[in-house]
């Protein structure tokens, strides 16, 4: 018999008065699906820093996964963005949903400065340009609860080497975009639609090639 192997999506709860968070809308349209014979398992994070991490690893533990990609929203981007690179510094410009607000404190006391993803994002934007969404490679998750949450993600994967993991943020959905005049805005289905394609990039490469642009077949 051959075991199923899972992929952990998270996303995260609404913020900061918000009704909607198109990150969990997306990934919890994913859950229990299969994916390049990997079972989807979503689960939602507060945004919250310290509670969101006890969360996730919670569910890493729970679900054991192959992958793991952690999803939020950014609001005022247009493309969804790969990230590359997570920081170990909380830096908040406002408070998380429990009044936290920590100012340059990092994520993990004595962690690396920085974690790479181990996610293929060339090979994932790619995919991602060829059926025709807007996509980019972004070098900052920012320093709210988004890069605390890679962080932490990248920190306690780090002696799971055959476990790949990273962090995609999308844009506002329409719904959001309608309370911020002139924001950019990705429908919710479009962005589910979007993300398969990209977890099923994620799964078939392992690695992207090292060529400028490129990436591997």
């Amino acid at each position: 018999m051959t075991t199923t192997r899972t992929l952990l999506l998270t996303g995260f709860r609404p913020f900061g008065g918000e009704h909607e968070n198109p990150s969990w809308q997306t990934v919890s349209a994913l859950h229990g699906m299969r994916i390049a014979g990997h079972r989807v398992v979503a689960r939602e994070l507060p945004v919250a820093f310290g509670e969101a991490l006890k969360v996730l690893r919670g569910a890493l533990r729970d679900t054991r996964p192959a992958l793991a990609v952690c999803v939020g929203q950014a609001g005022g981007r247009a493309q969804i963005s790969l990230e590359r690179i997570a920081i170990n510094v909380d830096d908040a410009r406002i408070p998380d949903n429990a009044g936290r607000q920590p100012v340059d404190v990092p994520v993990v006391a004595g962690g690396p400065a920085a974690y790479f993803t181990t996610l293929p994002i060339k090979a994932m934007r790619l995919a991602l340009q060829e059926a025709g969404f807007p996509v980019e490679i972004s070098q900052t998750a920012g320093t709210f609860v988004c890069n605390h949450v890679f962080y932490g993600l990248m920190h306690a994967l780090r002696a799971q080497r055959q476990v790949r993991a990273g962090f995609i943020h999308i844009p506002y959905s329409p719904a959001q975009a309608a309370s911020h005049p002139g924001a950019p805005s990705l429908a919710v289905e479009t962005a589910t639609a979007a993300l398969r394609i990209a977890l099923q990039a994620a799964l078939r490469v392992r690695e992207d090639a090292h060529l400028p642009g490129g990436a591997e077949h």
